[in-house]
């Protein structure tokens, strides 16, 4: 069997690919993904075939015209304008990015994994295999157990009116219309036809079998999903076993009791500098030591202090599993890493899915009461460490949880579930 496997964004959406890429070639197959060019470096330390495209909306991160997003959350009428501009901008982007993804075909392939954003429905038409849609969080299928992640919907409406929700999420879909349209016209040569935008159905009507790429453990019971759909727990990569911490972090962690770890990804903050301040004025007044890794938002803390080590990055399954409790900023595989360490979590979220992610692993018992990022303060932080730490219910849940997680073994789930797809074909 040979699966094309579309994604695009973050490490985050990127990273979940490259691991079920590896579950497949370890399976017997092949594959090859096709995603941003700013994670090639990435897939070449997985040692994943890769097709870099266009970094398309990657190239708006930290963009001060879209701060709003970031500053809003998406709520109210400020979130739903901001939501316009980046609609608005991201179109041609997308244009781009479709078309470098149309050189993948060329190879054939038995079936096609993607995001729901990317066109792999009609590449998966124009080669006439199935396709299957992953969701890296439960936003595209809908349930009456919660509202879709990302939309802003008051808590006081109905449960049964939470399916409505998920219609708002297509509409995102729908703002990139005209670029889906004129890439399935002109770059795959398809007729226009009924339901040809939506990714949770097959060209002949049939639904498509959709991946649920994170935990059954973090949904509510009542997350009654239709049978096609599969919640196989997240795609973690194999550790990085080569990996050794650099010499000042290594010893910063031998000389003393584990420490927090506080990242908030990609995610550019007003001030990177005032909120590295916050978190060691939080770290100590909490009684505990910190590790802060910067990442791309270039949060950092003054030098000199001996209970805060500012790093670069470092891989979240190997040093999760050196620190007391985790400070996040809520993405979908940060928290599954979270969750399998076993530690105790801190949530953080800005936007997006990330307060879904945030309320759900609080209501799990792995975490502290969510802090929203834009308004993250000493005063909030602080005792929220404290907790998070000195909590043993917290503590001991949040370990259950991490065993529960690690146990789903969510590719070689997806990797059983897609053979089944292309037997159906005879093309395994």
């Amino acid at each position: 069997m040979h699966a094309l496997l579309l994604t695009h964004g973050t490490r985050g959406d990127v990273q979940p690919f490259l691991a079920l890429a590896r579950a497949l070639d370890a399976a017997g197959h092949t594959s090859l993904v096709a995603g941003p060019a700013a994670s090639a470096p990435l897939a070449a330390e997985h040692g994943v075939h890769y097709h870099p495209v266009d970094d398309g909306p990657n190239t708006l991160i930290g963009d001060p015209e879209l701060s709003g997003v970031r500053d809003t959350g998406l709520r109210g009428l400020r979130g739903a304008a901001h939501t316009a501009t980046l609609l608005r901008r991201i179109t041609p982007l997308m244009r781009r990015v479709h078309d470098d993804m149309a050189r993948v075909t060329d190879g054939g392939a038995d079936l096609v994994v993607h995001l729901p954003g990317m066109p792999g429905g009609h590449i998966a038409e124009h080669l006439g295999v199935p396709s299957v849609p992953v969701a890296l969080q439960p936003s595209w299928v809908p349930t009456r157990a919660f509202p879709a992640p990302g939309v802003p919907w008051p808590s006081w409406l109905p449960d049964a009116l939470n399916p409505v929700t998920y219609r708002l999420t297509a509409l995102a879909l729908r703002g990139q219309r005209a670029v889906a349209e004129e890439f399935r016209s002109r770059r795959m040569g398809l007729p226009p036809r009924p339901g040809r935008h939506d990714p949770l159905r097959q060209p002949d009507g049939t639904p498509s079998t959709v991946l649920h790429a994170f935990s059954r453990h973090l949904l509510p019971p009542d997350a009654h999903y239709p049978p096609q759909v599969h919640t196989t727990g997240f795609w973690f990569p194999p550790p990085d076993r080569e990996w050794e911490p650099p010499a000042a972090l290594e010893d910063f962690l031998d000389a003393g009791d584990p420490p927090v770890f506080v990242g908030f990804s990609s995610l550019p903050t007003a001030d990177p500098a005032a909120t590295g301040r916050m978190v060691a004025a939080a770290a100590r007044r909490a009684g505990v030591r910190a590790v802060l890794a910067s990442g791309s938002g270039g949060v950092t803390a003054d030098a000199g202090q001996d209970h805060v080590l500012t790093i670069d990055k470092a891989p979240h399954e190997r040093l999760f599993l050196r620190c007391s409790a985790i400070v996040h900023h809520g993405g979908a595989g940060t928290t599954g890493a979270a969750l399998a360490s076993g530690r105790p979590q801190v949530v953080c979220p800005f936007w997006g899915d990330q307060p879904f992610w945030a309320r759900r692993t609080h209501a799990a018992g792995a975490a502290a009461a969510p802090l929203r990022g834009q308004r993250l303060t000493e005063d909030a932080l602080a005792p929220a460490l404290a907790r998070a730490v000195g909590s043993a219910r917290t503590v001991e849940r949040a370990r259950v949880l991490g065993e529960r997680v690690r146990a789903e073994d969510g590719t070689r789930t997806a990797v059983r579930l897609l053979e089944q797809v292309a037997d159906r074909r005879g093309t395994v």
